[in-house]
């Protein structure tokens, strides 16, 4: 199959780009023909607002470049991760205009959602939710913290849905869990052109067996990430554990003060990912505690690789991935009391070591390459068919 692959890079790298490396590392090796069409936000540093504005809107000369590398590579379908801010949603139609399927991922949820996290102030938001002017993140600020940014955001969001953009122009959309489906249907978004495929790990890293006696976190330093509830937890008395922190962000300093004053905090700061699987499959559990919905966070899949099972907040993707006294447990979200209390339970009845096997089934269930590569190809042809219906259709 002749595969393109459509993105927009952010100027931070992140977790978009690691999937899409990594799925079309898996096409590539399976014999499949990828072409591709890659800008960069590094671009957005020389451009004024307006410009920046137009083309996040209709980027007028993305869609003649597109025009002409469809008509070069002949893919049967393209598949686009991220069009924001400079590729832009007029992607679709050139794709359209040349014959060839469009598949979108939903990595996030910028299609409901100014700042694309349903995120606002601490805790989970909807307040855009099916709206068809998404207002309340305009006046909130809610991409970065600017009104008129964020009034940017929102004329690209409504635009397109007057248009039909949305429902019309793209013919099969990639949510990660049934939570994000959800949610877009109540956006408004087609149920019928919605599939769930989830991320997958490249190669099996094998489990570890959970001696370590310690607990681990793993993660960008950040508010959303429930870093906060983390040290606060681990800070109340008779924790069962040691806790492990890795990463690095915004909120380093705050982890790194947390683990001067506190002995059952040792702070790793960044590590190689060999050494990050290592300590995963050394712990005893993986601890998420994310104050946001979450896409499907890659750490938890690669903590149930590891047979290990994860705390976590019972919220959005991370109440539907893991399954209560099996692959894991779950606490209310910012409620540092309710972990210790969680953590305290399955350290004194032992149930942690018992919940290995049923997270490493987790991770045999549902994220394995091959998996991934069997969705994919059945995703693909369905959205080549869709097209082909519909251009029969305009006949």
């Amino acid at each position: 199959m002749k595969i393109a692959r459509i993105h927009n890079y952010y100027q931070q790298a992140g977790g978009e780009d690691s999937v899409l490396a990594s799925e079309m590392e898996l096409l590539q090796s399976r014999g499949q023909l990828i072409s591709t069409f890659f800008l960069h936000n590094d671009a957005v540093d020389s451009m004024g607002r307006l410009t920046l504005a137009a083309k996040t809107l209709w980027n007028r000369d993305t869609y003649r470049r597109l025009r002409t590398f469809f008509r070069q590579h002949r893919p049967e379908v393209a598949h686009f991760d991220n069009t924001f801010p400079l590729i832009s949603p007029s992607a679709y139609y050139a794709a359209h205009a040349e014959g060839v399927a469009v598949v979108q991922t939903l990595h996030n949820y910028r299609l409901l959602c100014v700042n694309a996290m349903l995120y606002r102030q601490g805790s989970a938001c909807e307040e855009c939710v099916g709206k068809s002017i998404p207002w309340p993140g305009v006046w909130h600020g809610c991409y970065r913290d600017d009104r008129k940014a964020s009034a940017v955001v929102a004329a690209m969001l409504t635009l397109h849905r007057a248009l039909g953009t949305w429902r019309r122009e793209v013919d099969t959309y990639i949510a990660l869990t049934d939570f994000a489906r959800g949610r877009y249907i109540a956006g408004g978004l087609p149920a019928s052109k919605i599939v769930v495929k989830p991320n997958f790990l490249e190669m099996d890293p094998d489990p570890g067996t959970g001696t370590g006696n310690f607990a681990l976190f793993v993660g960008r330093l950040t508010p959303e990430k429930g870093v906060d509830t983390l040290l606060r937890a681990w800070a109340l008395p008779d924790m069962p554990m040691p806790l492990k922190i890795i990463g690095t962000g915004p909120l380093e300093s705050r982890v790194r003060q947390a683990a001067e004053k506190n002995t059952m905090i040792e702070y790793l700061g960044r590590q190689p990912l060999t050494q990050v699987m290592q300590l995963m499959g050394d712990a005893a559990c993986l601890v998420f505690p994310s104050t946001w919905y979450e896409g499907l966070p890659r750490t938890i899949v690669e903590s149930f690789a590891k047979a290990t099972p994860v705390v976590a907040s019972r919220l959005g993707a991370m109440k539907e991935l893991i399954e209560e006294g099996c692959s894991g447990a779950l606490f209310t979200p910012d409620d540092a009391a309710d972990l210790a209390g969680v953590m305290r339970r399955l350290a004194s009845t032992a149930a942690l070591p018992a919940m290995r096997p049923g997270a490493r089934q987790a991770y045999q269930a549902r994220f394995t390459a091959d998996r991934a590569y069997a969705a994919l190809m059945a995703i693909y042809q369905n959205a080549i068919a869709k097209r082909a219906e519909g251009l029969r259709g305009v006949k």
